[in-house]
């Protein structure tokens, strides 16, 4: 007989992966939130998304600014980029980053719920160009900072999302800068505003902050079931593509094409071929916006996604003071410090949850246990020549 017993062969890690994960028999892929690739790839959907709100705000004031004023052309723009997302869908596959081809193992009920989440985002873009139109800039502020809240209870009831200090310290935060920051712009009411326009803009605006902050849970909740972010961006081209049809049957039947062109010719103040830029450069900017927005939920969470882009107020006013000379006074300069330290001590949380994490992964990883504070080490064990 040996001298010493042997240990048990080391379990196969797809073992212990969710066999829902296999339905179709595909082969598992690894966590990617726990590879080499992961801080990387989330860095780089921040800055999408960082980049592509700052733009897509300064264009679209510049749009307003020069007398654009179409409602159907400001929705068609949000979501017309969707061919873009053929670069980060088919580019991994074509420089051998990976086996897997683009679209591959993307099952029915996937696109059945990218299109039906898309027209959402469609009449979710619809009502914010609405509301843009009709209500001054303070008013819209304070509505659409409301959707962080309803993120952070829909985020408890569909996904049961946590409730610790550090998000909720955050959100109220971010909610007390947006509400200072739009207090602190009656200036900008538009003139001639009727009471039944503001109405209008009024549910329109609380429509859209409420469709955000439901898609927000639910794309968290579908994202459970995707296996790698190539995935996500092909969920992420389908709903864009659902809802530019939507809104470009909008613009068919209420003479949106025929407005565009229009307007840039006649109205735009800046000719024809500024507004043509003006636009594409708008298509591209919301299109790295949505990107982001879909990497952030995919990668870490749709409270920390929701999150990040409210954050983002702060660094568009200072954007609009430095492109547009736009005042900064002294509620504005609370606004951006509050909305500065509610960000930092999430991203600190984060960072904390993550190391945590981490940590307990290679406990697991070197096979030890701890108990009341002391690890716990393999015995071997003589044999008992008597037997």
């Amino acid at each position: 007989m040996s001298d010493r017993q042997y240990l048990p062969a080391p379990e196969d890690p797809a073992s212990h992966a969710n066999p829902d994960d296999d339905r179709d028999g595909s082969l598992r892929y690894p966590d990617p939130k726990t590879g080499r690739h992961y801080t990387p790839l989330l860095i780089a959907n921040y800055l999408c998304l960082f980049i592509g709100s700052v733009s897509a705000t300064l264009l679209s004031k510049y749009y307003f600014i020069h007398r654009g004023s179409s409602r159907w052309v400001s929705t068609w723009v949000q979501s017309a980029g969707f061919p873009l997302l053929a670069l980060p869908i088919c580019l991994p596959y074509l420089l051998g980053y990976t086996e897997r081809s683009p679209f591959s193992g993307f099952t029915w009920r996937l696109l059945a719920l990218s299109v039906f989440v898309g027209l959402c985002l469609g009449v979710n873009n619809l009502l914010f160009s609405w509301g843009n139109s009709y209500l001054p800039v303070s008013t819209s502020s304070l509505l659409l900072s409301s959707q962080l809240v309803f993120n952070l209870i829909l985020s408890i009831i569909i996904v049961k999302q946590k409730v610790t200090f550090s998000n909720l310290n955050c959100v109220v935060l971010l909610t007390l800068s947006s509400v200072l920051l739009a207090l602190g712009s009656n200036h900008d009411r538009p003139e001639g505003l009727t009471r039944g326009r503001y109405f209008i803009g009024f549910f329109c605006t609380i429509g859209a902050g409420l469709l955000f902050a439901l898609y927000l849970p639910v794309m968290e909740k579908i994202y459970r079931r995707v296996y790698c972010y190539a995935m996500v961006m092909e969920m992420q081209m389908v709903m864009e593509a659902a809802a530019t049809a939507l809104a470009m049957v909008g613009m068919a039947s209420n003479g949106g094409f025929g407005e565009m062109r229009a307007e840039g010719e006649r109205r735009f103040d800046r000719g024809p071929r500024l507004y043509a830029i003006t636009l594409v450069f708008n298509v591209v900017t919301w299109q790295l916006c949505f990107m982001g927005t879909a990497g952030m939920i995919f990668l870490t969470s749709g409270l920390t996604g929701g999150i990040c882009m409210t954050a983002l107020m702060a660094i568009n006013v200072i954007s609009g003071v430095v492109v547009y000379g736009d005042d900064f006074g002294g509620v504005k300069i609370i606004s951006t410090l509050l909305c500065s330290w509610g960000f930092c001590s999430y991203v600190y949380g984060l960072y904390q949850k993550m190391r945590l994490e981490r940590a307990a992964e290679e406990r697991k990883r070197s096979g030890t246990t701890e108990d009341d504070g002391m690890e716990i080490t393999p015995m071997v064990v003589p044999p008992n020549d008597n037997v």
